[in-house]
């Protein structure tokens, strides 16, 4: 029998409502043993989706008002039977009602341990599970719709889609390999190949989605270039939403890596302010150009900074060279004053530019589409289901590595038997993906990602 296990489910902090969750075969009866209602009714006699008003105790003290909200197995978040009592939201009350339920039969949760229980017990697939957190986690609208679908059933539609495309063709392979005697259609090698590439194609979209979705949910390391008194920190703090790099007239004012992260749209930007990119005999400045231009190697994505109102000068060009092969967005700042920069000589060498005042904050609309375009979310459909974890991108790959392993058999006339195994090989990476074939240290190690409590 499993233990029954309990967690406070709520954040560990003061708020209006802290919730300790009780989940298992003795969940009734432990909640009933802490909690008392005003009409006297026992939690082991009410029914599911239900809730009763009243008091918790421990040892007979009165500990706060609660409600008790019961839960029958298996229509429960777990599949088991779940009690949650909801009582005032404070650190102490919340730890001391859990308290009370851990001295009356109940035992600490560990991490993700309802959800995991939920995996266990059927009510949702891996991924499924997955998505939970990355609901918890959500930093934006977009990235909260991708965890949404996911934990309803969109990504596992469209791996079982591509599975169950390959267990018919297996299934006809195998048939017609074993039962010759049979009036089983014989083999059609082209429209298996056609089958396998369409199966191929669809596991590269959810791998190309990969890195985009992985950009929405946990941001984008971002560096803020250019030579000094370009703009560089006036843009920082307009992103930020406030002066979080001194601004002045006088060159050089950032000797150092300033970070913080914020939202573009929809993106998460780790934004880091560098020193000014230029020739410098000041040894502390020339430290900070250094960290700038190995900021710039490592980037994830570089706005690099350009004064509408200057000519370039080499030191401009040295930050052009340096984006050679980085993704980047020339910000041609200043926009309010006279121009004087040769804009079409950074249009040649970098594919993205846009012209914006950070004074004013004229441009920054641009700013977002333009950063979305080099990431690649703005072609990502959040709500069609995307790989969220690199467990699931791993198996999806070792899937798709199969699947061109299969194709390239068949183009060698390799015969039919050792393909079988082959696409096999891929269900099984795919039945990994969606938890229906798991081992139980790929378990352990999805679940301890998780909080306690949820």
């Amino acid at each position: 029998m499993e233990k029954t296990i309990a967690a406070i489910s709520t954040a560990n902090g003061v708020g209006g409502i802290g919730v300790i969750r009780i989940s298992g075969e003795n969940a009734l009866s432990v909640a009933e043993k802490v909690f008392r209602s005003i009409t006297d009714k026992k939690i082991t006699e009410m029914k599911g989706y239900t809730a009763a008003y009243g008091r918790v105790y421990d040892d007979g003290e009165p500990i706060d008002e609660a409600v008790a909200l019961v839960f029958r197995a298996p229509h429960s978040y777990t599949g088991e039977d779940v009690v949650e009592l909801s009582c005032h939201g404070g650190l102490y009350v919340t730890k001391r009602v859990l308290r009370a339920v851990l001295k009356n039969g109940a035992f600490p949760a560990e991490a993700g341990e309802f959800t995991k229980r939920a995996f266990l017990n059927g009510k949702m697939g891996l991924t499924e599970a997955e998505a939970v957190m990355d609901i918890i986690s959500a930093r934006g609208s977009q990235s909260a719709k991708a965890a949404l679908a996911c934990m309803e059933g969109k990504l596992r539609e469209r791996i079982d889609s591509v599975r169950n495309r390959l267990v018919n063709t297996a299934a006809h392979l195998s048939a017609w390999a074993d039962y010759p005697e049979e009036d089983i259609p014989e083999v059609d090698t082209s429209n298996l190949t056609q089958t396998l590439n369409e199966c191929r194609d669809e596991l590269s979209s959810l791998l190309k989605g990969y890195d985009a979705g992985k950009i929405m949910r946990e941001g984008v390391d971002t560096v803020i270039a250019g030579r000094p008194n370009v703009g560089k920190s006036t843009i920082m703090n307009l992103l930020s939403g406030c002066e979080r790099s001194i601004v002045t007239n006088i060159p050089g004012t950032t000797r150092d890596v300033i970070e913080e992260t914020v939202i573009l749209g929809e993106i998460p930007l780790r934004l880091s302010d560098t020193a000014g990119i230029h020739t410098t005999d000041d040894p502390v400045e020339r430290i900070g150009v250094e960290r700038a231009r190995s900021r710039i190697q490592k980037a994830g994505l570089v706005l690099a900074v350009f004064d509408s109102s200057r000519p370039l000068s080499d030191d401009d060009k040295e930050l052009i060279d340096l984006l050679k092969d980085a993704p980047a967005l020339a910000v041609i700042n200043k926009t309010d004053l006279p121009t004087e920069l040769d804009s079409e000589y950074i249009k040649q060498r970098i594919s993205h530019v846009i012209f914006i005042s950070a004074l004013s904050g004229s441009g920054t609309s641009e700013l977002e589409k333009q950063v979305s375009d080099i990431i690649g979310t703005s072609k990502l459909d959040a709500s069609q289901g995307i790989l969220a974890t690199e467990r699931q991108r791993s198996a999806a790959q070792s899937a798709f590595n199969s699947l061109t392993e299969a194709i390239e058999a068949l183009s060698l006339s390799i015969t039919l038997d050792a393909v079988t195994v082959i696409i096999e090989e891929a269900i099984n990476c795919l039945l990994e993906l969606t938890g229906e074939r798991v081992t139980e240290t790929v378990t352990a190690q999805v679940f301890s990602h998780f909080c306690v409590g949820k």
